[in-house]
């Protein structure tokens, strides 16, 4: 895979980290519930040291992070409907990384897609545990 393909790639996972960062920001001041807002809003951080690593990777070869996104999906109007759309944002995240790992032989980008997948899997578990809370 060539440079250019590394960073189209890099700079689409960059645009998902934004639209996920906006999402949970916007769910975090809509959520009535105190922990569960608070978790998004932490997460949402999470999101944008994610878009600083991947900019690093996108510039440091030559590219330029684009925040060029789609119209955004927040999930709906309730808790349940929100937690559940951010669910499937890191599910999205987490099987996108996965497949770049096994297409990238860029040893820093696989090195820093793991480990924001890492993250990713660690939200979506905190997020399930929240909508666990709910249906129980």
């Amino acid at each position: 895979m060539d440079t250019e393909e590394i960073i189209g790639l890099l700079n689409e996972d960059f645009v998902r980290e934004l639209e996920a960062t906006l999402v949970y920001v916007q769910n975090s001041f809509l959520m009535e519930e105190c922990d569960p807002s608070r978790v998004t809003e932490a997460i949402s951080v999470d999101e944008m040291r994610h878009m600083w690593w991947l900019a690093d990777l996108i510039t440091k070869r030559g590219g330029k992070p684009t925040m060029k996104h789609k119209e955004l999906d927040f999930g709906g109007e309730n808790l349940e409907e929100m937690l559940q759309r951010q669910i499937q944002l890191e599910s999205e995240g987490i099987d996108r990384y996965t497949h770049q790992i096994e297409i990238i032989d860029d040893e820093e980008v696989v090195g820093v897609l793991k480990h924001i997948r890492d993250e990713e899997r660690r939200h979506r578990k905190e997020f399930r545990e929240r909508l666990d809370k709910l249906t129980d």
